[in-house]
């Protein structure tokens, strides 16, 4: 019997002006509804939390449950070594719960407001993934001898976004996973094709982790409240792309379940549901659409 496909949550860090009381109740609540992961999202130039800092701040009011930045854009960061060691931190504060999820990113104004060419950044990106692999490795770089704590995040924990050719290469060189975005199931059906591919071409054995990150809103504002936030979070991409991803939201039980259905024959092993709505009651109302 195949094994069934896990169901996290995204965390509402992503929506502006959700407090601290919303963002670790909703942990809290995520955790006791059992869903496997607790995500973020990243951004620079947005009123979104930095992914993990806010991993950090859950793993303090969580036990068991994965935590995942799904996806912390790296290379506007430049310093590999640091970033490094802010994960290998989170990882050892949780107890060995991070699961990192990385990208390049698409928006510029986060690169400008960084200081960093946002052309290049791909050679940057695949600079930087060797220099952290070398650090969580226990290399040594000073008189006290390797950067610390010790990481626990190996291959199996290293997963990447992104739909071209060259992250692909990356998930089978450096990872064990990959994270479609929010456009549909059909978007990561492709997707995974050409991450079996690269996975296969690159001699890899067992199978890549696939996952996906749909948007979620439930309740009577449901389709208002999807439409407002994402139209918000996707403005810098126009009016064709916030269509594509209002259409793909999922703003009933019915098309979270159908949903769920379509991403398993698919061959999706992860499922995050990420929330349009920062309620804590939106978990309650998740958590029971799941079962219906």
């Amino acid at each position: 019997m195949d094994k069934p496909m896990d169901i996290g949550i995204g965390l509402p860090s992503t929506i502006p002006g959700a407090g601290p009381e919303r963002i670790l109740g909703w942990a809290v609540a995520a955790e006791e509804r059992g869903f496997s992961t607790l995500a973020a999202i990243d951004r620079l130039v947005y009123g979104n939390t930095e992914p993990l800092v806010t991993l950090g701040a859950v793993a303090a009011v969580t036990r068991g449950i994965r935590l995942m930045t799904s996806i912390l854009l790296v290379p506007f960061r430049v310093n590999a070594a640091l970033v490094a060691k802010q994960a290998a931190t989170v990882n050892h504060l949780s107890g060995g719960r991070l699961v990192l999820g990385m990208a390049v990113g698409g928006y510029e104004d986060d690169y400008a407001a960084s200081g960093v060419p946002f052309a290049g950044r791909g050679a940057r990106f695949d600079a930087m993934l060797d220099e952290m692999t070398r650090v969580w490795a226990g290399e040594r770089r000073g008189t006290a001898g390797a950067i610390g704590p010790a990481p626990g995040l190996g291959r199996s924990r290293i997963v990447f976004g992104g739909g071209s050719e060259r992250t692909f290469a990356r998930i089978a060189r450096w990872g064990s996973g990959w994270i479609a975005g929010s456009r549909g199931v059909g978007s990561f059906r492709r997707g995974a094709e050409g991450v079996r591919r690269a996975w296969e071409a690159a001699g890899r054995d067992g199978t890549p982790r696939l996952m996906a990150q749909p948007y979620f809103a439930l309740g009577p504002r449901a389709r208002q409240n999807a439409e407002a936030f994402l139209g918000d979070h996707y403005a810098t991409e126009g009016a064709a792309s916030i269509e594509q991803v209002v259409a793909s939201s999922l703003t009933s039980p019915a098309a979270i379940q159908d949903a769920v259905a379509a991403y398993a024959e698919a061959g999706c092993d992860e499922l995050l549901l990420f929330p349009c709505d920062p309620d804590p009651e939106q978990v309650g109302l998740l958590a029971e659409a799941l079962r219906a």
